[in-house]
């Protein structure tokens, strides 16, 4: 059969189960416009920035497991993805980004609209492909989705040059290979036997271990595993910010999120373990701050499917690569059950006695609205955020049940990510209420995605943490930088509720908890357009706690923002006292905290 390029491309993506696309067309992108025009079975969502079309993907991607896609035209359109594969990249997430291109004979001659995007692509992509014959499209785009959803997950590009695509080649779709055989690419699955009992050895002797899970364990489907190992040694568990959903937050032995802004009894609990099992993480410095510091006391497992991961910030004592599913399948071969110890029991007080907690004085909060949203969807929903201030309370604040339920950006930290991200959720997982936390400088970096939403009627639930500045920004000049408020007041902003209608969605405001309740119950009624609540909330709130860049726990700042939470822990000593840290935990609470001014968050 006579095909055309951009045809062949068409019935690739069917054989890889592609069943929804967002993109943009453009000049050079039109024979694959063309051929869309005609297929019934692959739904295009038409964006309104290129940017927009690589975050939908990613949510997508993130949400439902499968593989994300996105196609822009050359020059423009394709550097405007840029930003969405690199926050694909630092976060490990499937995508398969497919640009149109200038034809073949003016590549690298200034052409209209021609870019290199292969390589401005190159360090934030896994692998991409400049298709010059038609005759190895197929070939190369079930590469890149191998490459893309095998190994440890990443984004690859496809750039197809115009005269590829109108280009004809005799080829049938039962020909296509999905997962082919690339000789140079041979991801390590299986962890090593003999590794894979020295932690065993090593879990069995442990008495104060904790597991550090993160975003791999989820990528590897691992979260049975976790939740077996966990419980059959009644080990603490804590996560990054990619791994939040591996546990159920509200478990027993869940610690919630490390680092930064990770809860005090996490930090304090890494601290002064003697086994840390780091499960697909990669140490980032947003959880160890000053590495000379961090868990100084413990020996470290680490599994991860990537081996430059391993020893690349903690030098582990059990090294493992593997498949994090795979790996842990084994381990629990060797792993005997154990009871829970007064490790256990301690910090479990802690959690109980020191919570997070936020002001009650008949404001509106952030971590309300989060608490509140939490409780009205069952803790179902799916939680998309952008990034700063409300993405961490919504961290700290909204307990995943399960993984796939936390959609965000880590690694880039993109701001604009939230909405776009929400969209793609949504469209993976239409019988899921998704919602989206956003900020009213994070909106505006790709508001214009509403009209996306509204187009397709996609119900989301849109508050936005209104505190009229850059908030985090403004939080490290507060604490950092002598309070000078440099380029960081967001007063001259668009009214959200009227902005929010002209783009066909339903706009609300909330000032009080009482009115973000008859905004949340009206948002929650709405099933063909998107809602946005614009919650205004006091600038001058800060996230708390935090440990400051590049410090240690030893130097948490805490949200009355002035004795420092310290244990009274000697580094060098050999032994350590569940007394020495509970001590420094009730003097501090008894200066800062009481029960008229704080409310707890929901546990």
């Amino acid at each position: 059969m006579s095909m055309t390029g951009a045809r062949i491309l068409l019935e690739c993506l069917r054989q890889e189960e592609v069943r929804h696309i967002f993109g943009y067309p453009g000049g050079v992108a039109l024979p694959l416009y063309d051929a869309l025009y005609d297929t019934e079975d692959v739904q295009h969502f038409l964006v309104r920035h290129e940017q927009g079309a690589a975050h939908m993907a990613d949510g997508y991607a993130r949400a439902s497991g499968k593989v994300g896609v996105c196609l822009a035209t050359s020059g423009p359109g394709a550097t405007n993805l840029v930003t969405g594969l690199a926050t694909a990249y630092m976060d490990s997430v499937p995508v398969v980004a497919i640009t149109g291109q200038v034809r073949t004979h003016v590549i690298g001659k200034d052409a209209f609209q021609e870019a290199d995007i292969t390589g401005i692509t190159a360090p934030i992509t896994k692998h991409n492909y400049l298709i010059k014959n038609v005759a190895d499209l197929p070939r190369m785009v079930a590469e890149a989705f191998h490459i893309a959803r095998t190994g440890r997950p990443g984004p690859v590009l496809l750039d197809v040059p115009m005269d590829v695509s109108i280009a004809t080649l005799d080829w049938e779709p039962s020909q296509y290979v999905r997962d082919p055989d690339i000789p140079s690419y041979k991801p390590t699955t299986r962890g090593h036997e003999r590794q894979i009992r020295k932690a065993a050895e090593a879990i069995d002797r442990a008495e104060r271990p904790v597991m550090f899970v993160g975003g791999g364990a989820i990528i590897s489907g691992a979260d049975e595993e976790v939740r077996e190992l966990a419980h059959r040694r009644n080990i603490l568990v804590t996560t990054s910010l990619m791994g939040k959903g591996i546990i159920d937050e509200t478990d027993p032995l869940a610690l919630g999120m490390l680092g930064m802004h990770g809860t005090a009894y996490a930090n304090h609990a890494v601290h002064n373990c003697d086994l840390l099992i780091a499960i697909g993480v990669r140490f980032d410095d947003r959880v160890t701050g000053r590495l000379d510091r961090f868990a100084t006391g413990a020996s470290v497992i680490h599994i991860d499917i990537d081996p430059a991961e391993i020893g690349k910030i903690r030098m582990p004592d059990v090294p493992i690569v593997g498949d994090v599913k795979s790996v842990l399948s084994e381990l629990l071969q060797h792993i005997r059950p154990a009871e829970p110890t007064e490790w256990n029991a301690k910090i479990r007080e802690w959690q109980e006695r020191f919570p997070l907690a936020y002001p009650s004085d008949g404001k509106l909060y952030a971590e309300y609205v989060i608490n509140r949203q939490m409780e009205a969807t069952g803790r179902d929903a799916i939680m998309a955020t952008d990034v700063g201030q409300h993405q961490m309370w919504a961290a700290q604040h909204y307990r995943c049940r399960r993984p796939r339920q936390w959609v965000t950006s880590g690694g880039l930290g993109t701001m604009g990510f939230g909405l776009p991200a929400a969209i793609g959720a949504q469209v993976a997982c239409p019988d899921k209420r998704v919602l989206c936390l956003s900020g009213d400088g994070s909106f505006q970096m790709c508001i214009q995605e509403l009209m996306t939403a509204t187009v397709y009627k996609l119900p989301l639930i849109v508050s936005i943490i209104n505190n009229r500045s850059l908030g985090m920004v403004r939080q490290w000049q507060e604490l950092f930088y002598n309070q000078r408020y440099s380029e960081v007041d967001l007063e001259a902003s668009p009214d959200f509720v009227k902005l929010t209608e002209a783009y066909g969605g339903i706009g609300l405001r909330a000032t009080t908890p009482e009115e973000y309740n008859q905004a949340l119950e009206i948002a929650l009624k709405v099933d063909d357009r998107p809602v946005v609540i614009d919650c205004v909330i006091p600038t001058e709130e800060l996230v708390y706690p935090m440990i400051p860049s590049g410090q240690s726990v030893d130097d948490m700042r805490t949200r009355a923002n002035i004795e420092e939470l310290k244990p009274s822990v000697d580094e060098d000593a050999e032994t350590w006292s569940f007394e020495d840290t509970e001590k420094a935990l009730e003097e501090y609470v008894a200066k800062n905290q009481t029960d008229d001014d704080l409310q707890k968050g929901e546990k």
